[in-house]
């Protein structure tokens, strides 16, 4: 039985991944800050309480695990550089105990010029990004470049506004401004997040999901 190092399992899409993982039979271990915001419990699932900050607490997680998946991201009060510190920790974890693949999430606005073809709307929404919450985007952008750096196999999954609905099961996978919508259910962006374990087709990629 295989097993994911998953960090970010408390957040509104990681919940959904955490539960996917283990009803289609792969074991999970997760670092949480806080157990007590799990709304979720299985004989699959290892809890690790820590921070992922902590180079440690990172490295007992993914000790023992296969693949990675991150979906942690800002919260009020985080760090400004949240998502490239807790990626530098994953990716040295990673090396530490020989792992070879991490699936990551970001937004919309992180860009991926070789594919994407941004249309006026896409241009404005990455605008005000970096108008607004300059510091998501550019720590998006930074840990991109540190998985890029890696040496490992990675493959960022983006998403545009996400919601609460039900899973449609169906979606369409693309790139910004290419044949792409504006929303998409968290429950779906995970069913794609997890079929990324044991696919390559976007390695070392950017795919855009979207209804």
């Amino acid at each position: 039985m295989k097993k994911i190092a998953l960090f970010g399992a408390t957040g509104q899409t990681g919940k959904h991944v955490l539960k996917l993982a283990v009803e289609q039979g792969y074991q999970v271990k997760a670092l949480v800050r806080n157990p007590d915001k799990l709304e979720f419990h299985h004989e699959f699932l290892e809890v690790i309480k820590g921070d992922i900050l902590n180079l440690s607490d990172v490295e007992q997680t993914i000790n023992g695990c296969d693949f990675v998946i991150s979906v942690f991201g800002h919260v009020k009060g985080s760090p400004e550089w949240l998502q490239k510190g807790g990626t530098v920790n994953i990716i040295a974890a990673m090396k530490k105990y020989g792992l070879e693949k991490i699936i990551s999430l970001s937004g919309g606005g992180l860009p991926f010029p070789e594919k994407d073809e941004p249309k006026f709307v896409d241009k404005i929404i990455r605008f005000i990004m970096k108008v607004a919450v300059p510091k998501i985007l550019n720590d998006a952008i930074a840990h991109h470049k540190v998985l890029e750096q890696s040496g490992l196999k990675w493959i960022i999954v983006r998403g545009p506004r996400l919601t609460n609905e039900p899973a449609k099961g169906s979606y369409k996978v693309s790139w910004v401004g290419v044949n792409s919508g504006t929303s998409l259910g968290r429950e779906d962006l995970a069913d794609f997040i997890l079929k990324q374990v044991e696919s390559d087709e976007y390695l070392y990629q950017m795919p855009f999901v979207s209804y």
